[in-house]
């Protein structure tokens, strides 16, 4: 863990989709002061933009698949937020499966989370970061987040949660995700509200704040 804060600081939270990797992060910055100079990134904003695309050709890409996220849009906002720039924050559309017009200012910080399930396993990332974690949480505990999740938030039918976690979100994982528990600095257990860690990783960044 480098300890020198003159240059902003990014931190890596990995994990299997449903993994408790937004949890983590929340109740991460909840435990730091208010006006903790941090920002968090998520790499789902990321999902390219799908707009040459008809409907039944977005509705089958594979969003497990790290070719779904335009990785090289997060490394160069990365360095500009490194070189103390404003990035232009994507948003993502679940509904459209496409990106939406708009974007937000985001300013640049001591302290920058990106969060996400390939942001480990994308070799355009492989030096952005100085911190990486990766949230193991069992995969039958994860579909049933997910499927929860993309129900009430998304419009999908239990069916279609199914079918695309056999088909993409399982085997996706093994490939690209699990590998990275190898790589991570930290592997957390118990999703995100192990107290353990979240106050280790807490203690380390205050003590980068200070």
């Amino acid at each position: 863990m480098t300890e020198n804060c003159a240059n902003p600081y990014v931190i890596a939270i990995s994990g299997a989709s449903g993994s408790g990797k937004s949890l983590f992060t929340a109740n991460l910055v909840a435990m730091l002061p208010p006006n903790a100079d941090v920002i968090v990134i998520q790499e789902d904003r990321y999902y390219r933009a799908q707009d040459d695309k008809p409907m039944a050709a977005r509705v089958i890409t594979n969003y497990d698949h790290p070719n779904a996220f335009e990785h090289d849009l997060l490394k160069a906002h990365l360095l500009a937020l490194r070189s103390g720039k404003n990035v232009d924050y994507p948003e993502y559309c679940y509904t459209t499966h496409t990106r939406k017009p708009a974007t937000s200012v985001l300013p640049p910080a001591k302290i920058i989370i990106v969060e996400g399930i390939m942001v480990l396993a994308a070799p355009e990332l492989k030096d952005a970061f100085d911190l990486t974690l990766f949230v193991d949480t069992p995969l039958d505990i994860c579909l049933l987040r997910r499927t929860l999740r993309d129900i009430q938030e998304r419009g999908r039918t239990i069916e279609c949660v199914a079918e695309q976690y056999q088909a993409t979100v399982k085997p996706m994982y093994h490939a690209f995700i699990e590998p990275n528990k190898t790589i991570a600095d930290m592997v957390i257990t118990q999703g995100g509200e192990n107290q353990a860690a979240l106050h280790v990783v807490a203690h380390h960044v205050q003590s980068l704040l200070r």
